[in-house]
């Protein structure tokens, strides 16, 4: 009697009455789970000793920002979604969209003007309204380049979902042009408008691309064969390492090593395949975690030959095939064969469509694996193992060779990593990147490749952003750092997704098997990182 009392009471309560109780709950909540996190920070003194150092305010700026929007949610978000789908009586027609009424051709051109204006007066907002103020317009004018884009998109989703795959690559590939003819206009020259590209070139566009790579190695692995692994990251070392120690040792150049970082990390992804053969799930997840840090702890460890902790530096840069050098002093520099003005950009532009090639390889093996029989081995095993071993597939070729090619690309995006950083170190192989590539996979849709990619540009171009929100310095304090929070902006962004997409980003999948015409079907009619 009492339960149903409660509910009566629970149902018969506004929603304004329901978004203070919910509200005072998330407080409470956030205040408990943040209080050492954000309210304490460690700090020096003169004498060298560990102090604390309250930060009251900030703690009380974060609660009351999750106390507000879980109040908002509640009393208005919930009810709003719930008229979505109440018919008029007098139309006899649902409400038009959230996504209708917010894009809206006005402030579409709003938007335009806003843009086309903060761009003219990109060299002069610091002197006409100061350092914050002028901070403030350009995160403006970011958001209104985004709500431009985001309308473009709506407007013609339908092109843009019957051509996704053919639109995105396009954009890919015309992306470093954009970015340096987009800054060669605002800087009023060439040399600014390279310069200037260096950043966006090598954090949002190479970054990215690396851990789509990454993840569309682990996608073989986890999402089309079901094998849960936590150590992938050793894979991504191995490759890292062997074109480091060979180039630094040998002077192999890169393209000798590629395939070679390749072939080895397949042989480890082997190595680590036989002794988990008869292991599923968590144990599997926990076996394949040790591997990775094993990995990692006989790289700190064999300074002989790694170096430990110190790392290797001094790894020789990528050559344009052997026919033109990115070294300043070499005399065969691309500026002085090309002659051009010298530019470090150039190699960042070069990097950049070498990592787009080596992850578009992967997506057109992957593709291709798929719709062989080996691929649909894969899914048989992620559907059922007992099932697919008696249906005669060997199950030990199938958990070997899905290792050994995960494993592969692994390598290579190593070997890349180590050429675009010049450096390694253990510190760069940690488990947090493990954690980062899976959860972009969960995140994407396990065994769908644009929605890795999608998530994969959301998730880490989303952390990159907060480097350049230098504005929320005034509001927070200047010792506030906005990038030291990604990681927690990261973790509520996963809890949001899981909430409203819990299949990914791309819920739906397509068969390679198919009766007559191919459709999607939902990935709910899958088991996914189970086998």
């Amino acid at each position: 009697m009492a339960n149903i009392a409660q509910a009566t009471r629970e149902e018969s309560a506004t929603p304004f009455q329901r978004g203070i109780k919910e509200a005072l709950y998330a407080g409470a909540i956030s205040f408990g789970l943040f209080f050492l996190f954000i309210g304490l920070r460690t700090d020096q003194n003169i004498r060298n000793e560990l102090i604390l150092v309250p930060r009251w305010g900030l703690l009380a700026s974060v609660v009351a920002l999750v106390m507000a929007g879980r109040f908002l949610y509640v009393a208005y978000g919930q009810p709003f979604m719930a008229k979505q789908k109440i018919v008029d009586v007098a139309s006899g027609l649902l409400p038009d969209s959230v996504a209708t009424r917010f894009f809206r051709l006005p402030y579409f051109i709003a938007a335009l003007v806003a843009v086309v204006l903060l761009f003219v007066l990109a060299g002069s907002l610091d002197s006409i309204f100061g350092p914050v103020l002028a901070g403030y317009l350009r995160f403006f004018r970011a958001l209104a380049i985004i709500y431009a884009l985001a309308s473009v998109m709506f407007y013609f989703r339908a092109f843009i979902q019957a051509h996704f795959s053919a639109l995105g690559i396009g954009v890919l590939v015309a992306y470093p042009i954009v970015v340096v003819v987009a800054l060669t206009l605002i800087s009023g020259s060439m040399a600014g408008g390279f310069q200037g590209s260096l950043k966006w070139v090598d954090n949002f566009g190479i970054q990215i691309l690396i851990y789509v790579m990454l993840a569309w190695g682990l996608n073989i692995v986890v999402g089309l064969a079901g094998l849960l692994d936590l150590g992938y990251v050793a894979f991504y070392a191995v490759g890292a390492y062997a074109y480091a120690l060979l180039a630094t040792q040998l002077g192999w150049s890169f393209w000798i090593l590629l395939p070679v970082a390749g072939i080895m990390a397949a042989f480890w992804g082997v190595m680590l395949g036989f002794p988990v053969l008869r292991l599923r799930g968590d144990y599997l997840a926990i076996v394949t975690l040790a591997f990775g840090e094993i990995i990692r702890l006989v790289l700190i460890n064999w300074r002989e030959v790694t170096n430990g902790a110190a790392g290797i530096s001094g790894i020789p840069k990528v050559s344009f095939f052997g026919l033109m050098s990115f070294n300043v002093s070499d005399p065969n520099y691309i500026a002085k064969v090309l002659g051009i003005a010298q530019s470090g950009a150039y190699y960042k532009i070069f990097l950049y469509y070498l990592i787009l090639g080596l992850a578009l390889l992967t997506a057109f093996v992957t593709i291709r694996l798929r719709r062989m029989p080996v691929g649909r081995a894969w899914e048989a095993l992620r559907e059922d193992e007992i099932a697919c071993r008696s249906l005669g597939i060997n199950t030990t070729t199938t958990k070997l060779t899905a290792f050994a090619t995960g494993a592969m690309f692994g390598g290579f995006a190593g070997s890349f990593f180590a050429a675009r950083q010049g450096f390694v170190s253990p510190e760069s192989f940690v488990f947090l990147e493990s954690a980062i590539i899976l959860a972009i996979v969960v995140l994407g849709g396990m065994g769908s490749l644009v929605g890795i990619a999608v998530a994969a540009a959301v998730m880490i171009g989303g952390t990159e952003i907060l480097r350049e929100m230098e504005f929320l310095k005034a509001v927070f304090g200047q010792d506030f750092t906005p990038e030291l929070y990604r990681m927690l902006l990261f973790g509520m962004a996963m809890v949001i997704v899981m909430l409203w997409k819990p299949r990914g980003f791309v819920g739906s999948r397509e068969p390679t098997a198919f009766l007559h015409e191919r459709k999607a079907v939902s990935g709910a009619f899958t088991k996914e990182g189970h086998g």
